[in-house]
């Protein structure tokens, strides 16, 4: 596979009062290669700049140092070929599922007259026809995520970056949204950039997890993940080979977690 995002040696400092030292290094020399059309897990602490990467690579911020390229292109802001799926669903209350997602297109320049289908096909994606009328107070949180999810799929990106979007809806529905992202995955082979705390959710969904360090954040290793493809396989958590992997891969955590 060709590389479709590139960070390159990227740092990222913010200020802060006096008081608190004046400077924190979020990010330190981060190296990290996103194969186009793959499912790269970052997994790491809590404060190591996954999500600062994740802001940096959507072009909310910019790089203090160092560069990230998207398609041999450096990233100087947010754009089209990427759309961000937050924990937090942000669909506006007063709309419908349908036209949350009609929303993003008209953002996106798309007729009038086009948005209603589009929205519906999107939305039958995630698995969400016969639910295009109902209000986000009517939907579940799992179906909430899932019309948050077809929102960011309706402007057809390059590149989906997901941060933790599963941590706020109980294990049951976490593991249908797993299952519900790879079938998404499976029919539009989108590059997906995927942020979690869950090891075992990173090895369910990923082609290859990068652990990060502690601050300052960096990329310690990167581990491809032999089952990948598995398409949803019910037992693939209690395979010997699943609980190997992620010992080795906590392994490497536990030191940064105590850090």
């Amino acid at each position: 596979m060709s590389a479709k995002i590139h960070v390159s040696r990227v740092g990222k400092t913010f200020g802060t009062s006096q008081r608190q030292g004046g400077l924190v290094t979020a990010l330190e020399d981060v190296d990290l290669m996103v194969r186009s059309g793959e499912i790269l897990v970052l997994v790491g602490p809590s404060g190591c700049g996954k999500s600062t990467l994740l802001d940096l690579i959507a072009g909310l911020a910019t790089p203090t140092s160092g560069e990230i390229l998207l398609d041999g292109r450096r990233i100087t802001g947010p754009g089209p070929d990427r759309s961000l799926v937050f924990q937090q669903y942000a669909l506006f209350p007063w709309r419908t599922a349908l036209g949350n997602v009609e929303f993003a297109l008209e953002a996106a320049g798309v007729p009038r007259a086009d948005r209603p289908r589009r929205a519906r096909h999107y939305l039958a994606l995630v698995g969400l026809s016969g639910a295009e009328d109902r209000y986000p107070h009517q939907l579940s949180g799992g179906m909430k995520q899932r019309v948050a999810i077809a929102r960011s799929l309706s402007g057809d990106p390059d590149v989906l970056l997901m941060d933790e979007p599963f941590a706020a809806v109980d294990a049951q529905t976490r593991e249908m949204l797993q299952d519900e992202l790879l079938s998404i995955w499976a029919a539009t082979r989108k590059t997906i950039l995927f942020i979690t705390h869950s090891i075992d959710e990173a090895l369910y969904l990923g082609h290859r997890v990068a652990v990060m360090a502690a601050r300052p954040g960096r990329v310690i290793d990167m581990f491809d993940v032999p089952f990948a493809g598995h398409g949803g396989t019910d037992d693939l958590r209690s395979r010997p080979e699943f609980g190997q992997l992620r010992h080795h891969i906590w392994k490497q955590l536990r030191p940064q977690a105590a850090a």
